[in-house]
């Protein structure tokens, strides 16, 4: 029998962070192997075209850009940008009988805010509170790509105890209580802990506030841009990048088991073309901590459980509101809160602990080609079509178990009728149909994307997000496993979650000693 082909590295998964660590590891001179079970590369930062006969290529799963670093893209030369949105956000509610809400973003921010709460209290707060999270995303953010300081390294770089206390020691929930008295501006506060996140605002365990960490701190700024094509459009730039760097991409190959001394590993592969064994000096692998697991034999990691609701729409045009004041193209250019009031969230929280389906489900919405209508096709474009990607909170795995059908769609019922609440016309009246006659609407819970994207429980971060500080459970760069030549690259590791890159830009330095 011939010896398998060697490589310095062989990458098990072309995700977007697979791709940044073969690209990375390929312009260093090494020979790369990316290997990816499905028809394309990607992972869950995909751009497609789901509604039939409609050019519009939605980003499918994963949407918004904000912990991706300028370094990656400069360092690999990608052809990707982004776009800043000019709206933040816009959180509608009713107060005393009248269609209201509170708009962040622009000149209108200090009057919104005004009008809602009646004083400039909360507006100065906001400020104040949002000041000191910019403060510590400017030092925390560079540290992404080096290696992790440690927790005592990272408290001295923020310099400012009472961030810390808030952000790293105490539930988020206190720092949002103590900083604002109203409801709907606690809320929008607090989203930002809950997002692909089941957790309430005081869990002593401080998940929420691992999230919130990773929302506010992204490009030192925690802007959530707008990935200009799509997030397609960076995946694409970024499998070119490995390949001109050399690096070979092979898909429909899916690697079913991985053996190593330590020094030298083998991987069997399965492809059409049959089975095969590839050797390298090094595997990265950019999938799961349980996949990794049993790709090595070993010990699972405890069960990962997602908790979000993931809906595309088709629109032929963007819903009037209730509220006037606002005009739906400002409305929905940010990020549009709904049942997401402080009381809203925890009394979602509380029905999907219990085991029930949130009766008002909290849900945010945002509107890709406001910003950035190129997704669409000119005929599209140019007859004023609209995409809208909602992303629902509190909804654990555990509540589709029973019936994952039935379940979606009485959650997306439920849903919608939240959204329909603010709106001045029913949203399936604007709803585009596709080539056969079909509304232009999709859901995916988390069972859907366990089965489609095989992400552990429907985990969008692959397992809980850590502080993104060293351990003892940690390697140099919260990449390495107990294996000294297999390293981890792929969201669950230390410093993942979200499209970053970030875990492929690491596992590359740790591959290459730097």
């Amino acid at each position: 029998m011939p010896a398998p082909d060697t490589y310095d590295a062989v990458i098990v998964g072309g995700g977007h962070n697979g791709l940044v660590a073969a690209a990375y590891l390929a312009r260093a001179g090494q020979s790369v192997l990316v290997l990816e079970r499905l028809g394309a590369t990607g992972g869950a930062a995909v751009s497609t075209r789901p509604f039939d006969g409609l050019d519009a290529r939605l980003s499918r799963y994963s949407y918004l850009v904000s912990l991706l670093p300028q370094k990656i893209v400069r360092d690999l030369g990608l052809d990707f940008a982004v776009r800043k949105r000019t709206v933040s956000s816009y959180t509608p509610t009713v107060r005393g009988g009248r269609a209201t809400g509170l708009l962040v973003g622009g000149d209108r921010t200090r009057e919104s805010f005004a009008a809602l709460t009646g004083g400039e209290r909360e507006y100065e707060a906001w400020q104040r509170f949002y000041g000191m999270t910019q403060r510590v995303a400017e030092r925390v953010f560079p540290t992404l790509t080096e290696p992790l300081p440690t927790r005592d390294a990272l408290r001295d770089r923020i310099g400012d105890a009472d961030a810390w206390r808030m952000l790293f020691e105490e539930p988020i929930g206190a720092a949002v209580e103590e900083n604002f008295t109203d409801d709907l501006v606690r809320g929008v506060v607090l989203t930002d802990a809950l997002i692909g996140t089941f957790a309430d605002a005081h869990d002593p365990s401080l998940l929420q506030n691992r999230c919130f960490l990773y929302h506010v701190i992204g490009g030192g700024t925690g802007d959530w841009d707008v990935p200009v094509g799509g997030m397609g459009a960076l995946t694409d730039a970024l499998a070119q990048a490995a390949r001109t760097a050399g690096a070979e991409i092979r898909v429909h190959h899916q690697a079913t088991r991985i053996e190593t001394d330590g020094t030298r590993a083998e991987v069997t592969v399965r492809s059409p073309e049959g089975e095969r064994t590839v050797a390298a000096r090094r595997v990265l692998v950019n999938a799961s901590p349980q996949a990794l697991a049993a790709l090595l034999g070993d010990e699972p990691p405890a069960p990962a459980e997602g908790a979000q609701l993931k809906v595309n729409m088709l629109l032929r045009r963007l819903p009037r509101l209730r509220d006037r004041s606002v005009d739906p193209r400002q409305a929905f250019a940010g990020t549009f809160h709904i049942a997401e009031g402080y009381g809203q969230l925890a009394d979602a929280y509380r029905d999907a602990a219990a085991g029930r389906l949130p009766t008002a489900p909290p849900s945010e919405i945002y509107c890709h080609s406001l910003t950035d209508p190129s997704i669409l096709g000119p005929d599209l474009a140019a007859r004023g079509y609209q995409t809208l990607t909602l992303f629902g909170l509190h909804t654990p795995a555990r509540l589709f178990a029973a019936d994952n059908e039935a379940t979606r769609a009485a959650l997306l019922e439920a849903t919608i009728a939240e959204l329909d609440a603010h709106l001045d016309e029913p949203i399936a009246d604007c709803l585009a149909v596709d080539g056969n006659g079909a509304p232009c609407i999709e859901a995916k819970t988390p069972l859907d994307l366990e089965r489609d994207l095989r992400l552990p429980g429907g985990h969008i971060f692959h397992r809980d997000l850590a502080f993104p500080y060293a351990t003892e459970s940690t390697g140099r760069w919260g990449v390495e496993t107990a294996h000294a030549n297999v390293l981890l690259c792929g969201a669950g590791a230390v410093r993942g979650g979200g499209v970053s890159g970030v875990p492929g830009h690491n596992a590359a330095m740790a591959a290459l000693g730097r």
